[in-house]
């Protein structure tokens, strides 16, 4: 007959009576119609029907093996089966259960259960007791207390009053002083001649357990571990072993789990044992699936943790998970301690269920994330008594309490006991047992031992370690590890894992627990010297600890310190920059410290990058920026006092000069040809004055276009055409001339305030005149090497090749360099808008080269971001971020670029203008001097001194006397000219009053006329004046008749009597 597939995992009695190639094969068979339930359900009457499709392999087998092996088995019927013939198959199967001694009953609850009759009477046990038998490999008091658990289990079950009259619980206690195969094999060799129900322990010898296992297996007797399971080499559990410890795959499973929830993405495992990598199977599958780093480490022989340490600490992982006894674990985390990895940064998962019951008295730093797991039911009705027991014994048998609570393996010994006393009862429900003694020479096996297996994994029950039920595999079940987390009260839940329901956190516990961990905490803040965010008080050297210091970055803290009621303390950093990876991978500045642990907080000018989030966390910006240029306003040369000139080149004036020259010349040259601008200059004597005149001399040509060019005019007016199209060609010119010049001084005196050689990054980039370079170490740095544009690599190698070097190792060096020479510094906008209120020779040029933020640098892992997060999020709701920029940047001497208002002209623009007007005030006087000294020196010998007239002049301007006064003579009046004789006198001439003659021939009737209003000259006439060519007086209107003094009469008459010659 061929063998059928095995099922793995599948465990059933075992036949020692059929032959060894057909009894697995039958037994997989049964396995799989009972698979869903398991078989310590029983099989239900549609799975027999099943069942009935082996029947040809009972052939095989056996009829007395198969029988054998069938009475160890129960069959149940739901209620309302009616149980009918199952075709021919059936009546055979029903034949041989009678054979077998098999007949049906109704069970509890109305379900029917074929049982088989007790025809041998085995009695449970000569002295009416449950034997038990436990082997304890630490049996000292002052160790787990596992000898005083079972104690007080046997005493609590045998004291209750349900058991009044039933057999009574005995535990005999064997010690296990080794892990020693022979020891533990003679020791069972003297347990099963007692005849026991069940085998306890041990809780720390793993191969001793398994050799329990094996002999137990053997004779079918039920064995309780209470330890953690090892790794089996051929992945076998006997059927009639039972774990009371969860296995290590749920709890890597709940290790998994906690990781997902903390978004860890990189994490180290540090093992014991290389058993390790078994146990933790599914840890290793998720990070497998996750892609997500998890790096491996065993301790050595020696089992110091140290150097193990210091490689974990060097690659910066902050999340560390210890699979390892309690014990080695608490070592490990006291060396952990010792290298100041105890910390805020770090976080540790131990997978020990005992963990949590070491001592962390030594631990002095509180804040750290300390994560374990529990299984205790602390509200269990006896759990108070059962730890106070243990707790007073050690008290009293030893010198220290070595566990701040009951052991695990304790408390699992407990609920071993509670489990077989539950299972043996339910078993004499259905039939009565009876124990047998044994022995390890004979192949006898405990026959009731496969039944009560059965009753065993059926068992459901509360114990100290919360609900216990077995799966088909005799592992743990359907029960629930607490997660703890370690504060400066001790452990106490966060969370909890459910082999059925997974993880569930109580983030409120957690967030609460890492809030309460910030309060009256002393952090220290690594920080850098740089305007103005940290600056040193004029009087530091007289203060002391954070008082020494004033800053936005200073204002910040202690805003965020009041929020989340936290103390600081300031520490410099010792290199003085931010922070750059070096080529072995460390990295220097803040970020280095932060790396280190040696710090708490980087608050500065720090930008946030990708390259830093790497290896540091980061808050929420507390500041947005981006990368500008500053660069010197170009001055050009100094504003001289004549730098009204500068507005049209030396070219320009001069072709100006010569332009104001030729229209000089061609217009006196036309003036003098065109006839139409000769004229008389007698207009009152026109047709009887022969003389004409022009009025473009020499003097007037040069005059008349100075005064249009000055837009002033002059009395000169063209009378010719052609004096005219010279007059408006030039007028045109000086139009457009002077308008231009108008124009050009405005913004010519502007710009040379404001002109710079560049106007924005790609001007930068494409001139090697002017360097420019970064803050060495800096994000901007940064930000130009990792670039990708075009632009900004080409800049990032010319700084990067630039020799002597452009890179600066502060902002103050980087602003110095501006200055004084030709250099253009790439810097955040921030410190850009702070420098340039304060020097008004600085300038940005463009706009910025990217957008990023300023942020609060932490170690990787820091639990208090998200709390610093909330802080800096409330800050900026309440604009108290936007008040102390506004506190610390404004206040500068240069008003904002903003303000596009005219600026003033000051004297050293205008200046020379006045020195114009002064020099052409000086010529003038001097010239003035000259003409009246000119005028004295030639006048006739009658007129007065050069003195006298000086003097009286200067009198007449002092007192601001009339402009009117006589003429003087040196001598008084002078003789009365002698009249002419008539006989020499001309015919027809008439003597003026200046003594000249007028006229000649007939008598002229215009000569008297002019004769007779020159005498009215001295009786102030009102309606006469000089012609300014001739000297003589012209008659402006006709003499009124009425108005005539009796004087002008007189006058008239005499005039008008005496004839002319």
């Amino acid at each position: 007959m061929p063998r059928m597939p095995r099922i793995p995992f599948c465990h059933v009695p075992r036949m020692p009576f059929a032959k060894d190639s057909h009894h697995l094969s039958f037994s997989a068979c049964v396995c799989l119609c009972v698979r869903h339930k398991g078989i310590s359900k029983g099989i239900t009457m549609p799975e027999l029907r099943d069942l009935l499709q082996v029947g040809p392999l009972v052939a095989g087998l056996g009829i007395t093996g198969f029988l054998r092996w069938i009475s160890t088995l129960e069959f149940t019927a739901t209620p309302g089966y009616k149980l009918r013939p199952l075709s021919r198959r059936g009546l055979v199967l029903g034949t041989v259960l009678r054979m077998a001694g098999w007949r049906w009953k109704v069970a509890e609850g109305g379900d029917w259960r074929m049982r088989r009759g007790n025809s041998r009477g085995y009695q449970l046990c000569p002295c009416g007791c449950l034997p038990t038998a436990a082997i304890l490999d630490d049996p000292m008091e002052c160790s787990r207390g596992e000898r005083l658990s079972i104690t007080l289990a046997k005493n609590r079950i045998n004291r209750a009053p349900e058991r009044l009259g039933k057999a009574k619980v005995e535990v005999d206690i064997f010690e296990l002083l080794r892990d020693s195969e022979y020891e533990t094999a003679e020791t069972m060799c003297q347990i099963l001649p007692k005849g026991v129900v069940a085998v306890l322990g041990p809780s720390s010898s793993p191969a001793s357990s398994s050799i329990i296992s094996n002999i137990c297996g053997e004779k079918e007797v039920p064995h309780f571990k209470v330890a953690p399971e090892e790794f089996i080499k051929f992945q076998f559990q006997r059927f009639t072993t039972l774990n009371l410890h969860p296995s290590n795959t749920d709890i890597s499973v709940a290790v998994a789990g906690i990781l997902n929830f903390f978004n860890c993405t990189t994490a180290c495992l540090i093992c014991a044992k290389a058993e390790c990598l078994l146990n933790l199977e599914k840890l290793l599958r998720q990070f497998l699936i996750s892609k997500d780093t998890l790096s491996v480490r065993m301790l050595d022989d020696t089992r110091d943790p140290t150097p193990l340490l210091k490689e974990i600490r060097d690659d910066k992982t902050a999340t560390i998970i210890i699979h390892a006894n309690a014990s080695m674990s608490h070592t490990i985390l006291l060396k952990a301690a010792e290298l100041g990895m105890v910390s805020a940064y770090y976080t540790y998962i131990f997978t020990n269920l005992e963990f949590s019951l070491q001592r962390m008295d030594s631990l002095v730093d509180d804040r750290v994330n300390i994560l374990g797991f529990s299984i205790f039911n602390q509200s269990h009705a006896f759990f108070q008594e059962f730890a106070q027991s243990l707790n007073q014994s050690w008290q009293e048998n030893c010198d220290h309490v070595p566990f701040t609570g009951p052991a695990l393996s304790s408390a699992l010994l407990f609920d071993a006991v509670y489990a077989v006393v539950t299972a043996v009862q339910e078993l004499n429900r259905s039939q009565e047992i009876g124990v047998k003694p044994l022995s390890c020479g004979s192949a006898q096996i405990w026959q009731h031992g496969t039944s009560l297996m059965n009753y065993l994994r059926m068992v459901e029950l509360e114990g100290l370690t919360g609900h216990i039920e077995f799966n088909s595999k005799g592992q743990r079940s359907n029960y629930a590890l607490k997660i703890l987390q370690f504060t400066r009260n001790g452990f106490r839940q966060i969370g909890q894992w459910h082999v059925a329901d997974g993880l569930s956190m109580d983030s409120r516990l957690y967030a609460s627990n890492i809030s309460d961990s910030l309060f009256n905490t002393t952090l220290v803040v690594t920080t850098i010297l740089e305007n103005p965010y940290l600056m040193l008080k004029g009087n530091h050297q007289e203060m002391e600890g954070n008082d020494r210091y004033e800053g936005f970055c200073v204002d910040m803290l202690k805003e965020l310190a009041e929020i989340l009621r936290f103390n600081y303390k300031i520490r410099l950093v010792g290199d003085g920059v931010y922070g750059v990876p070096e080529a072995n991978g460390t990295w220097t500045g803040m970020v280095g410290e932060l790396i280190a642990r040696k710090a708490d907080l980087a608050v500065a000018g720090l930008t946030i990058t990708a390259e830093r989030e790497k290896v540091i966390d980061f808050s929420k910006p507390f500041m947005t920026l981006g990368i500008s240029i500053l660069y010197r306003v170009h001055m050009g040369r100094r504003p001289g006092y004549f730098s009204f000139l500068d507005p049209f080149s030396p070219g320009v004036w001069l072709f100006m000069l010569l332009a104001y020259l030729a229209v000089s010349c061609v217009l006196f040259l036309v003036a003098r040809l065109t006839p139409y601008e000769w004229y008389s200059p007698h207009p009152c004597a026109q047709g009887r004055c022969n003389l004409l005149v022009n009025q473009y001399s020499l003097g007037n040509s040069l005059w008349f276009p100075v005064g249009g060019f000055m837009q002033q005019g002059s009395t000169i007016a063209p009378r010719a055409l052609s004096t005219r199209c010279v007059s408006g060609v030039w007028w045109a010119f000086t139009l457009i001339i002077i308008s231009s010049y108008t124009a050009n001084l405005a913004a010519f005196l502007t710009v040379q305030r404001m002109d710079v050689p560049i106007e924005s990054v790609d001007d930068l980039a494409d001139q090697t005149a002017i360097e420019y370079g970064t803050i060495h170490g800096g994000s901007s740095m940064t930000f130009f090497q990792n670039s990708r544009y075009q632009t900004y690599q080409r800049m990032w190698n010319y700084m990067y090749s630039k020799q002597p070097s452009v890179f600066v190792k502060s902002t103050e060096e980087g602003i110095a360099r501006v200055l004084n020479s030709n250099y253009a510094f790439l810097l955040e906008s921030t410190m850009n808008e702070y420098y340039r209120q304060r020097n008004c020779n600085l300038t940005q040029i463009g706009g910025l080269l990217d957008t990023k933020g300023y942020g609060i640098g932490m170690p990787v892992g820091s639990v208090f971001r998200d709390e610093f997060d909330l802080a800096i999020l409330q800050l900026q709701e309440n604009n108290r971020l936007e008040i102390l920029k506004r506190k610390w940047w404004e206040g500068g001497k240069c008003p904002k670029e903003e303000d596009h208002r005219a600026k003033g002209l000051g004297m050293e623009n205008i200046g020379g203008i006045f020195v114009v007007l002064i020099c052409g005030l000086i010529v003038a006087i001097f010239m003035a001097m000259l003409e009246f000294l000119w005028t004295l020196r030639h006048s006739e010998a009658t007129e007065v001194s050069v003195c006298q007239e000086m003097v009286t002049e200067l009198r007449s301007i002092i007192l601001c006397q009339d402009s009117v006064h006589p003429r003087r003579r040196r001598s008084g009046l002078p003789p009365p000219r002698p009249p002419i004789p008539e006989e020499r006198r001309p015919r027809g001439t008439v003597t003026l009053s200046n003594g000249k003659l007028c006229g000649a021939g007939e008598p002229d009737q215009l000569a008297q006329r002019l004769a007779q209003e020159a005498a009215l000259v001295a009786r102030g006439c009102t309606h006469i004046r000089v012609c300014p060519e001739c000297r003589r007086f012209q008659g402006l209107r006709a003499r009124p008749s009425p108005a005539r003094s009796e004087e002008s009469l007189e006058w008239e008459k005499t005039t008008n009597s005496s004839e002319p010659e």
